[in-house]
């Protein structure tokens, strides 16, 4: 499944936030690939953040990262950084952004 997210990084931020995303950890990368992942990449607009995921199933994966020490200390340091941190409800809602069209 792909999934289309919006978040929003901090105006004061945005030179950390990059630095940040140049040194993610190995540990990371290999438990978002074993958690379904195949893809990953976002982009930046200012401020906005759109991230562009393929992965088998995104609240499943949500829920296998979220118990992960590498991701608890990585997604902290996010939350630093960010004032949109997710935009996924664990309650259930759906995963990100509504598709308006595609070809």
């Amino acid at each position: 499944m792909r999934v289309a997210l919006h978040t929003k990084v901090r105006a004061d931020r945005v030179e950390e936030y990059e630095a940040a995303h140049r040194e993610v950890p190995e540990e990371l990368t290999a438990a978002i690939r074993a958690a379904g992942v195949n893809e990953w990449t976002i982009w930046r607009s200012g401020t906005d953040l759109f991230h562009l995921l393929e992965v088998k199933d995104y609240p499943a994966m949500i829920a296998e990262l979220e118990k992960l020490p590498v991701n608890i200390a990585w997604q902290a340091r996010m939350a630093d950084l960010l004032d949109v941190v997710h935009d996924y409800s664990a309650e259930g809602s759906e995963a990100g952004l509504p598709v308006v069209w595609a070809l």
